[in-house]
């Protein structure tokens, strides 16, 4: 077998699972990984004691209240391709750490819930998949339970989301009535077994032509399903995968991810239509470029730091998505923004919390790398060190809430702890110029309970969130001068986030309105990209 890095890199498969909370993204984790090979007993979640928990979340708040709140990778080997499965919070307070995981996706996995449709979460994250040409493929689940007419969730794909959906299997029915789904390019179907029926799985798939559908579907129900996939194969357009990787089609796939059912299809429909890499835009030395993933120089960016995945050991990962080339344990790395040079001597491949060390990895692959705080989320790596990929951006928080330690003397602890999950895109610090106490910004609520929650945890420190006076926050730029005077006006309302990057913050969005007027050589930024 081939190993040139323009080789390996056809192989992969690189995508990320997108859904609203409770459209059962994390189950079809799991069985996406049961149909890879990957695991061999799904839903560890009903299982006993430590057991009792799925094998992408593996944070303790995660386990307790059965959310996933922090983005995970998944590495398996599957019918001769590499398959790299990111898993993001589904919550919609974690938006942000979803908007970065999908930077290092090629495809996208919609996961809807056959009763809901198009919920307001998977739109947003949709519209960040669209900001970014990621192809998507459609999953609509629970069809085991009482569902929308399949039709009707067609048709919002195609009015919501304005995306063409090009099924390629149709429902027999749903909820109690749920019998399988028609095969529509093999003229097969595909009987579905209730868990009371299961021996081994499903039966396999049978021809529609003879007689052994009857086994499974009566003349009635036959002709209903035929009926129904002929008029909708009228109605859609046939799939085109042209169209589906420039983002105009949706491939739709109906199932159950609990009773393991549309799952291969799944699995299948990635590993022949999804994408593998592609060259990616970058500056090098000052020019611009595109990294082609057959290059040979070994290049990646950081799109996600964790810390404390092994809370024995004060480890920071940085999660490094490979761009180009064929990268090899023991490789020195030069990081393009501060120069300095890693040597890489125990990077891991993830299966969630579990890892071994990756003795190579070509572009598409994710690999984890261990340091002190020297990587941070949107850094450039090469083995040059000249090259720079775009940042990664932070967006304004929606909440700002001031931090207190509630022991004194841990206040030098609270600031270390803070810039640390800072640095992970937790959340966002800003240390105002006047004043001692920190405010930490964020998109939603939950993100405070889970940083509390981290905080005591991983940092022995119990904290007191309180609301502040600020109500947005916003970075400014300008003339070295228009800056300085502007800072010098509103010196109370000024603070520096963990770049040093000078901030305004806000009492309200209308005074943030007025400033603008007031300051027009001063420009207000939402976001900002992380260098």
């Amino acid at each position: 077998m081939s190993t040139s890095p323009a080789a390996e890199a056809a192989r992969r498969r690189t995508f990320a699972i997108i859904s609203h909370p409770d459209a059962g993204k994390t189950t079809l984790t799991e069985h996406l990984l049961l149909a890879g090979g990957a695991i061999r007993a799904a839903g560890a979640v009903r299982a006993r004691g430590e057991n009792r928990r799925t094998r992408s979340d593996w944070m303790k708040i995660e386990r307790e209240r059965g959310i996933s709140v922090s983005a995970s990778v998944m590495t398996f080997d599957h019918d001769g391709k590499m398959f790299n499965l990111l898993d993001t919070p589904g919550h919609e307070d974690f938006s942000e750490d979803t908007y970065r995981t999908l930077t290092a996706a090629d495809a996208a996995v919609m996961v809807l819930d056959a009763a809901k449709g198009i919920e307001p979460q998977t739109l947003k994250l949709f519209e960040v998949c669209r900001l970014r040409d990621i192809p998507i493929v459609t999953f609509i689940n629970k069809m085991d339970r009482e569902a929308l007419d399949p039709i009707e969730i067609l048709d919002e794909i195609a009015s919501k989301l304005a995306l063409d959906p090009a099924p390629l299997y149709w429902p027999a029915g749903s909820g109690g009535r749920f019998k399988g789904m028609v095969d529509l390019e093999g003229q097969r179907f595909i009987p579905f077994s209730k868990p009371s029926e299961q021996q081994d799985g499903h039966p396999d798939p049978v021809s529609l032509e003879g007689n052994s559908v009857a086994a499974f579907l009566d003349e009635a129900e036959l002709a209903e399903a035929l009926e129904g996939a002929a008029l909708v194969q009228e109605a859609s357009k046939p799939f085109d995968r042209q169209s589906f990787l420039e983002g105009h089609m949706t491939p739709v796939i109906f199932g159950s991810a609990l009773r393991h059912f549309g799952v291969d299809q799944l699995l299948a429909v990635i590993g022949e239509y999804a994408p593998p890499p592609k060259a990616v835009p970058a500056t090098k030395a000052g020019a611009e470029a595109k990294v082609q993933p057959g290059e040979k120089e070994v290049t990646g960016f950081v799109f996600k730091v964790q810390a404390n995945m092994d809370p024995n050991h004060r480890d920071r990962i940085a999660f490094l998505k490979l761009c180009s080339g064929r990268f090899q344990r023991g490789m020195k790395l030069k990081v393009q923004n501060t120069g300095k040079q890693l040597s890489v001597n125990a990077p891991t491949m993830f299966f969630a919390s579990d890892r071994e060390l990756a003795e190579d990895a070509f572009a598409g692959d994710v690999i984890g790398i261990p340091n002190h705080g020297v990587l941070r989320v949107g850094d450039s790596l090469s083995e040059s060190g000249t090259l720079r990929f775009a940042g990664l951006p932070n967006f304004a928080p929606e909440i700002l809430q001031r931090v207190r330690v509630k022991d004194p003397l841990k206040a030098k602890h609270l600031k270390k702890a803070l810039e640390s999950l800072a640095e992970e895109g937790v959340t966002q610090l800003f240390r105002p110029t006047l004043g001692a106490d920190f405010i930490v910004g964020a998109v939603g609520q939950l993100q405070f309970e889970v940083m509390a929650d981290r905080l005591a945890n991983e940092y022995q420190l119990e904290v007191i969130f309180e609301p502040s006076p600020y109500a947005e926050a916003r970075w400014i730029s300008g003339e070295r001068a228009d800056v300085e005077d502007f800072q010098n006006k509103h010196r109370t309302a000024m603070a520096v986030d963990i770049d040093e990057q000078p901030v305004f913050l806000g009492k309200s969005a209308w005074e943030i309105g007025y400033v603008q007027e007031r300051f027009p050589k001063v420009a207000f930024h939402r976001a900002k990209e992380r260098a």
